[in-house]
């Protein structure tokens, strides 16, 4: 099982070096990817009476694969978007931002995708959240064959491409894509279609849940269930790791193939106190 980090991007400074100096930094303790995930806009709680999102205007969000472009030139580690949201992005544009990410990592790159679940974010980027599912569905579809295809024609209801295709191709034959998603339309849809899944349900008996419909899908489709990666997620903070070291086993034995050590919400007051938690976590989990 392969252990990496969701970068704090909501706690860090947004200063380059910090970026530069964290990732180079959570290399050298072992880990072996980094997570971050997408919100391009946030709500402003004044303007939606009411709110009551995770984020607002004021939480800070590197756009993820701008920061991986930097990132690839900085670190060695596999770079993962836990999630990016699809269907209120350009599907072209972003087959080819993913495409030029995975050329300058070498192909140390997975894009996770998801649906979101902020129509404030859909508004302003021109998107009907009301079908953000359907499209995400499609989406897929294309970005493999744009990825491919030296040249792509679709017609598709969201999207049409006439004989035009990106150069450079990504260096992995596709990206692998991977989803997330909190339902049985979604969890269908990961069976179906994705290389691998980000549950949002800790082990136990929503996971086996969540797990059976993902294979009941993929089943369906001529797929092999055990052939698609599942990444869980454990936090760490200030505190000890015996509760870290337990959670992670729970993942092994849940058959995870990933995780992603979490240090947002807890409590750290800054960078030093994120790598601190992390160094903890990395020789708790002989990582080295």
């Amino acid at each position: 099982m392969r252990i990496g980090i969701v970068y704090p991007q909501t706690e860090l400074p947004v200063q380059p070096d910090v970026v530069r100096r964290y990732a180079r930094r959570v290399e050298e303790l072992g880990y072996d990817h980094i997570v971050a995930y997408d919100h391009v806009l946030g709500a402003d709680p004044a303007v939606h009476p009411g709110w009551k999102g995770p984020y607002d205007i004021d939480t800070t969000f590197h756009e993820p694969l701008v920061l991986y472009g930097f990132l690839a030139a900085v670190t060695s580690l596999e770079l993962v978007t836990g999630i990016v949201i699809g269907p209120q992005r350009q599907t072209a544009l972003l087959a080819k931002q993913a495409a030029e990410v995975d050329v300058l990592t070498a192909g140390r790159f997975r894009l996770g995708l998801g649906v979101g679940w902020n129509p404030v974010e859909y508004e302003a980027l021109g998107q009907d959240f009301s079908t953000r599912g359907q499209r995400e569905e499609e989406q897929i579809d294309l970005l493999r064959r744009l990825w491919s295809q030296r040249s792509v024609t679709f017609e598709g209801r969201f999207d049409r491409v006439t004989g035009a295709g990106l150069a450079p191709l990504p260096h992995q034959q596709p990206i692998p894509i991977w989803l997330g998603g909190q339902s049985p339309a979604a969890y269908r849809r990961i069976g179906r279609l994705a290389d691998g899944w980000f549950p949002q349900v800790v082990p136990g008996p929503p996971l086996e849940e969540a797990a059976s419909i993902v294979a009941g899908a993929a089943r369906k489709a001529g797929r092999d269930p055990s052939a698609i990666g599942m990444e869980g997620r454990v936090t760490q903070g200030p505190g000890d790791t015996e509760v870290l070291v337990d959670h992670v086993e729970r993942w092994r034995r849940a058959g995870a193939t990933h995780v992603a050590v979490n240090t947002m919400g807890t409590g750290l007051v800054d960078t030093e106190a994120h790598l601190d938690a992390l160094e903890r976590a990395a020789g708790a989990l002989s990582l080295q």
